[in-house]
């Protein structure tokens, strides 16, 4: 009886493999390693002190904005990457296949008035 209800307890999927929640452990410990409080002030330090380096002229502005630009990109990976996700189905959507409309009908002609002169019987007397 117990066999049976632990063997039917668990289910396996193509999404969730067994032993999956040790690898998401561990990528979120990297995650909160890499953009955590520790990393955010050794990125802080390592600005102010290429700032620094640039200011005095001991550094190449071109090395100093790539540093910069770097922890911009590291910092930011999160919001760029849902920025980039959100855009998505708007562009897959703006080059989708649309046929090309239809032509308008063809405007009938009007048959001509059957008199075309208004005031031909203007001048006439009435009898």
């Amino acid at each position: 009886m117990m066999a049976s209800m632990i063997a039917g307890s668990y289910s396996y999927s193509l999404t969730d493999p067994p032993g999956s929640s040790v690898l998401v452990a561990a990528v979120s410990w990297l995650e909160g390693t890499l953009l955590g409080t520790v990393a955010t002030t050794v990125a802080v330090i390592a600005i102010a002190s290429i700032g620094l380096m640039m200011l005095t002229g001991r550094m190449n502005l071109r090395h100093g904005i790539v540093v910069v630009l770097g922890c911009f990109i590291l910092f930011g990976a999160r919001s760029i990457v849902a920025g980039l996700r959100a855009d998505d189905g708007a562009q897959t959507d703006a080059y989708a296949y649309q046929p090309a409309p239809a032509p308008p009908p063809p405007a009938i002609p009007q048959p001509p008035p059957a008199n075309p002169d208004p005031y031909a019987g203007a001048a006439m007397p009435a009898r």
